[in-house]
């Protein structure tokens, strides 16, 4: 019986390895994660995990961020963010560009409110896995 208990433990720890295992084989991906991560759960350990070690900027979402929480609180809405294609870019072997529009949306209550796109850039250079290293709303 405990040998079949252990077998079962290691089964669920392999899943589970399995299931929480951080992906950071393609810039796109990492991409997706770290928004979801730093805009949507709004979660800045989670979303370190996504980002450089060295040379890190932030400073372009994290105002968006901080104008986001703004609105939340001066208006009583609520802000979702979510985001459109995630294009690839760059022919250097440790460097990408990941482009996209972040949809903004605010409601109350469940009543849309207003809604906005705005085209953002992402930064990536491949450090033990590819990482976001600079953001930029693009014009």
């Amino acid at each position: 019986m405990a040998l079949l208990c252990l077998g079962g433990v290691g089964v669920f720890i392999s899943f589970y390895d399995e299931a929480t295992k951080i992906e950071r084989s393609a810039p796109d991906a990492v991409v997706d994660q770290f928004l979801r991560a730093y805009l949507v759960n709004r979660d800045d350990k989670e979303a370190s995990l996504f980002t450089c070690k060295d040379g890190l900027d932030l400073t372009a979402i994290s105002a968006l961020r901080t104008e986001l929480v703004a609105r939340e609180k001066e208006f009583d809405v609520t802000v979702n963010v979510s985001w459109s294609t995630l294009t690839v870019s760059g022919a250097e072997a440790d460097r990408r560009t990941v482009t996209t529009d972040l949809l903004i949306a605010g409601s109350r209550g469940g009543e849309a409110l207003s809604k906005s796109s705005e085209p953002w850039s992402f930064t990536l250079a491949d450090a033990d896995g590819w990482r976001v290293c600079n953001t930029a709303k693009l014009s």
